[in-house]
C-alpha cells in the first residue's frame, strides 16, 4: 500500500479538525479525571467495604492490567472497523462501566465493573491520538495534539480536588455517577461531530494468539511492577509474573514477526522516530510517576505537610503541563520534534534535581519549583513526541500506532512507581532493618529520597539522549514516512 503523506491529507468538512480535537478532548479529559479521582477514594473504599488494603488495591490494579493489556488488540480492531465508531462506543462502555462501579455493592463486583469501565476508556485512547493524527492537516498536528494532551493533564489535576469534594458532600459512589453525564454529552458529541469512518483496513483475520500472549505480557510485567517494591522483587510470586511477562513478550515478537494479520506491524520500529519516541515517551511517563509517587512521601516524612497542602503542591506537575502542551504542540508544527523533546526531558531532569536537593530543606519553594519543571518538561515533551511517531505511521494503522504508543505510556507508568517505591524503600531497608522502615522520617527519609529523586533525573537524562535520535524538522518526519516499506 502507498503510503500518504500527512501533509496532504484533507479534512472531510470545513473546520471538522477542530471539531474532532474538541471531541477527543472530552474523553481524555474523562479518562483523566477517573483515575486521578479514585485514587484518591481508595482509603475510603477501604474503611467502607470493610476489607484490607491489598484488595481495594484491585481498583485501580485491575482497570490498569485491563487497560494496558487491551490497548493494542483494540487498536487493530480500530483499524479494520472504524475509528470514529470505536471512539463513540468507547463512550458508550464507559458510561455504562461508571454507573455499575457506583451501584457496586461489594468491593469484588466494584473491581468487576472497573474492567468493564477500563475497556470503554481504552476504546477511547487508542483512536484518541489517531483521530487527530488523522483528521488534522500536518501543519497542525502538533499543536492539536498539544490540546489533547492538555485535556489530558487538566483532567489528572483536577481529579483529587474534584474527587475529594464529591466524596465530602456525597460519598464515594459520586466519583463515578460523575462520568455519566459526561459520557452522554460525549456520545451526543462524538455523533454528531466526528466524520464519518470512510477509511479502513481491509479485514483479512486477526492475530488471536498474539492477542493472548501480549496480554500475558502486559499483566505478567505491569502487576509486579506496581507490587514488587511493596512484596519484594525475591518474593516468588513476583518473579514468577516476571519470567511469564517477558518470556510472554519475547514469543510474542516472534508471533508478529511470521503472523499474517499482525497487531502491531514490526516494520515500525525500522524507523528511529518510531522507536525512539516510543522509548523516550515511556522513560518520560517513568519520571512524571516516580515523581508523583515520590512527593507523598516527602511531604509526610519530611515536611511533615498536611494532605490537603501535600496535594494542592502536587498539583504543580499537571498544571505546567496543562500550560505549556499546546504551545509546545504549535513550536513542533514549525520546528520539528527533537529540539523541544530534548529540552523538555532536560528540563524534567532539572526539576528531579532540584526536588533532590528539597529533601534538605524545610521550604516548599524549592519543591514546588521543582515539581512546576518535571511538568513543564512533559509539557514540552509530550506533544511533540506523539505528533513525530504518529507522523511516520500510515493512515489505515493510526489506531494500532496509538494503541502502542499508549501501551509504552503505562508500561512507564508501572516502571515509575517500581522506581520510586524500589528506591525509596530499598534503602530505608537497608538503613534502618525491616522493623522500622514503616516509622522512617526526617534524616532517613530524607536521605532516601534523595537517592530516588537524583534516579529519576537520571532516567529524564537518558529520555533526553534517546529522543536526540530523532529527526529535527517537520519536513525530516514526512520524508521518512514515504521512504520506509511500513506496509
Amino acid at each position: 500500500m502507498q503510503l500518504i503523506r500527512h501533509a496532504d491529507r484533507p479534512a472531510s468538512e470545513p473546520g471538522s479538525p477542530w471539531q474532532v480535537v474538541g471531541t477527543v478532548c472530552i474523553g481524555a479529559f474523562m479518562a483523566a479525571l477517573d483515575a486521578s479521582i479514585v485514587t484518591i477514594a481508595l482509603p475510603t473504599l477501604h474503611e467502607y467495604f470493610h476489607t484490607s488494603t491489598s484488595v481495594v488495591d484491585w481498583v485501580s490494579i485491575a482497570y490498569l492490567l485491563t487497560l494496558s493489556s487491551l490497548l493494542m488488540v483494540l487498536g487493530r480492531f480500530a483499524d479494520h472497523f472504524g475509528r470514529s465508531r470505536m471512539y463513540t462506543y468507547g463512550f458508550g462502555v464507559f458510561l455504562v462501566g461508571s454507573a455499575l462501579c457506583g451501584a457496586a455493592l461489594s468491593v469484588t463486583w466494584l473491581i468487576v465493573f472497573r474492567v468493564l469501565q477500563a475497556i470503554g476508556a481504552a476504546m477511547l485512547q487508542v483512536n484518541s491520538v489517531a483521530l487527530v493524527t488523522q483528521y488534522t492537516p500536518a501543519r497542525e498536528r502538533g499543536r492539536a495534539i498539544g490540546i489533547q494532551g492538555a485535556a489530558q493533564a487538566l483532567g489528572l489535576s483536577a481529579g483529587p480536588a474534584i474527587g475529594g469534594a464529591l466524596i465530602a458532600l456525597f460519598g464515594w459512589r459520586s466519583i463515578f455517577y460523575v462520568n455519566v453525564p459526561v459520557g452522554i454529552f460525549g456520545i451526543v458529541m462524538a455523533e454528531r461531530l466526528l466524520p464519518r469512518d470512510r477509511e479502513v483496513q481491509p479485514y483479512d483475520g486477526f492475530d488471536f494468539r498474539g492477542s493472548v500472549l501480549m496480554a500475558l505480557a502486559m499483566i505478567g510485567i505491569l502487576w509486579p511492577l506496581n507490587a514488587g517494591y511493596r512484596m519484594g522483587w525475591a518474593d516468588p510470586v513476583v518473579l514468577g509474573s516476571l519470567v511469564i511477562g517477558f518470556a510472554a513478550a519475547v514469543i510474542f515478537i516472534r508471533q508478529e514477526k511470521v503472523a499474517r494479520t499482525p497487531l502491531i506491524n514490526m516494520n515500525f520500529f525500522k524507523s528511529p522516530i518510531f522507536f525512539a519516541g516510543n522509548a523516550s515517551g515511556m522513560l518520560s511517563y517513568t519520571v512524571m510517576y516516580a515523581t508523583l509517587f515520590l512527593w507523598p512521601w516527602e511531604f509526610r516524612t519530611v515536611q511533615h505537610l498536611p494532605v490537603s497542602e501535600g496535594g494542592l503542591v502536587l498539583t504543580a506537575v499537571p498544571i505546567a503541563m496543562t500550560a505549556l502542551s499546546p504551545i509546545a504542540g504549535k513550536m513542533a508544527d514549525r520546528l520539528g520534534g527533537r529540539s523541544l523533546t530534548v529540552a523538555g526531558m532536560t528540563v524534567s531532569a532539572i526539576g528531579a534535581a532540584i526536588l533532590a536537593l528539597s529533601t534538605s530543606m524545610m521550604s516548599l519553594a524549592p519543591i514546588v519549583l521543582g515539581l512546576l519543571l518535571v511538568g513543564a518538561g512533559m509539557g514540552l515533551f509530550t506533544a511533540p513526541n506523539n505528533s513525530s511517531v504518529m507522523g511516520v505511521v500510515p493512515r489505515v494503522e493510526l489506531s494500532s500506532a496509538g494503541g502502542f504508543l499508549n501501551m509504552a505510556r503505562s508500561l512507564g507508568m508501572s516502571l515509575g512507581v517500581a522506581l520510586g517505591g524500589t528506591i525509596f524503600d530499598g534503602i530505608l531497608l537497608a538503613t534502618l532493618g525491616n522493623e522500622n522502615v514503616s516509622r522512617a522520617e526526617g534524616a532517613f527519609a530524607s536521605h532516601a529520597l534523595l537517592i530516588a529523586y537524583l534516579a529519576v533525573a537520571a532516567v529524564a537524562v537518558l529520555a533526553a539522549l534517546i529522543s536526540a535520535l530523532k529527526s529535527s524538522s517537520p519536513k525530516s518526519t514526512e520524508d521518512e514516512a514515504l521512504q520506509m516499506d511500513l506496509i
